[in-house]
């Protein structure tokens, strides 16, 4: 099973080569962020044509999360059950939740579509709904590892964080200045590290960024960012076989700023010895 995240960065303006890459490169699952828009505005036609049907969870256009799958999906989840909203100007329990989480289970597969919060920049409210947000997340998936140990988990998206040096290449992102590269927020990706998940494609894919930005000519430049992941349980980790950058995908016209990060999955059991027949000789 060949599973896959990409932040489309718009899915109305960029519908028709996202679903030209599903079916070249023959990918099952995709996990989509920042569609930018309602579930009566997603172009679901042209997944529906290709073979794919849709989870959307997206309120305006901002943010937005989606699945396609050419495989049934089970246990739609919309949010992580603690997740904090957010409401610029305003503090409390009980805000707005925007569209940056949605869960789905494919072949006994669980599988998350992240849109982790920008952040915007250090000391804004923003940042601390990030960390916030990230906390919360961190300790629901603990939660889920404890209850289903055996289940294959992964958290896939536009994490907006680059949690090493290396994958930062981008000169305007300074640290002590700007957000994406700071302490705090490497360190709450590192969390999910310490309680059980694993970053399965750069173990496979060591270099390289998935994210350029559209000005001063960040991709010629190869000045990016290396921001997306999937970070997997230990069940999912074991089933990993091929991982990919898609680095193309930033080429062309009107691409999004973000490029795909697939993975491979082996779904087919091994055969075990001792329920093979015995040959005597």
């Amino acid at each position: 099973m060949r599973v896959a995240t990409w932040n489309v960065n718009s899915i109305r303006a960029r519908f028709v080569r996202t679903v030209d890459w599903l079916v070249r490169e023959d990918v099952d699952v995709l996990a989509m962020q920042e569609i930018k828009c309602k579930p009566e505005q997603f172009p679901v036609e042209a997944f529906e044509e290709a073979g794919y049907e849709l989870v959307i969870e997206g309120h305006n256009q901002w943010n937005g999360v989606a699945f396609a799958s050419r495989l049934p999906m089970e246990d739609v989840e919309i949010g992580f059950p603690e997740m904090p909203g957010f409401s610029k100007g305003e503090e409390g329990p009980d805000l707005p939740r925007e569209a940056r989480a949605l869960g789905v289970t494919v072949a006994g597969i669980r599988l998350w579509s992240l849109y982790v919060p920008n952040g915007r920049a250090l000391g804004d409210p923003h940042f601390e709904y990030k960390l916030d947000w990230l906390a919360t997340l961190a300790a629901d998936t603990q939660r889920w590892l404890a209850e289903k140990p055996d289940q294959p988990l992964a958290l896939m998206g536009d994490w907006n964080i680059a949690p090493l040096d290396s994958d930062n290449g981008d000169p305007s992102v300074i640290p002590g200045v700007s957000t994406h590269i700071s302490p705090p927020e490497r360190s709450a990706f590192s969390t999910f590290e310490s309680i059980g998940l694993t970053d399965v494609v750069r173990p496979l894919v060591p270099e390289g960024f998935t994210y350029w930005d559209y000005k001063q000519l960040r991709f010629p430049r190869n000045e990016g960012m290396r921001i997306d992941f999937i970070l997997g349980s230990k069940p999912f980790a074991d089933l990993v076989t091929g991982a990919s950058i898609h680095r193309n995908e930033r080429k062309g016209q009107a691409p999004s700023d973000h490029v795909p990060v697939v993975v491979d999955l082996d779904l087919e059991p091994e055969e075990d010895d001792d329920d093979r027949p015995m040959i005597f000789g």
